[in-house]
């Protein structure tokens, strides 16, 4: 099983990437709950520098809701991690978990659903942006 689902790009930068991948989520029912710019903490705890990296934890609620009433634990695996990262390239790289780990990970009553869904709505954010950034 594949981590994540990803794409990449190379017709648009960073900043329009990210700005494009919040609408997608959006638009496929997903909140952005936290942001992280890896790029700046390793810059200001380690002194290394890296290309531009920041993780989106994004979430939709009734999923959540529904997996969390499948088995507590899955909040160790909430939210939906989504990475919008600079390879080193011009191409500028969008990842989301694939729910389906949640699945493997946490195998309760009704998972495998919630897992399917949420696979769902995030390909579809990326299929939203393959048309935005095509």
């Amino acid at each position: 099983m594949k981590l994540g689902l990803s794409r990449t790009y190379r017709s648009a930068g960073f900043d329009q990437v990210m700005a494009k991948t919040r609408t997608a989520l959006a638009d496929a029912g997903f909140g952005v709950l936290s942001e992280i710019d890896v790029q700046a903490t390793m810059r200001e705890k380690l002194d290394e520098r890296m290309e531009r990296y920041t993780v989106l934890g994004a979430c939709n609620p009734p999923l959540a809701h529904r997996a969390l009433t499948a088995t507590r634990e899955v909040g160790l695996l909430l939210p939906c991690n989504v990475v919008v990262r600079e390879n080193g390239t011009e191409e500028t790289i969008v990842e989301a978990i694939n729910p389906a780990v949640m699945a493997d990970v946490a195998p309760k009553a009704g998972m495998a659903e919630v897992a399917a869904e949420a696979a769902g709505r995030l390909e579809s954010a990326l299929d939203a942006l393959d048309r935005e950034l095509a």
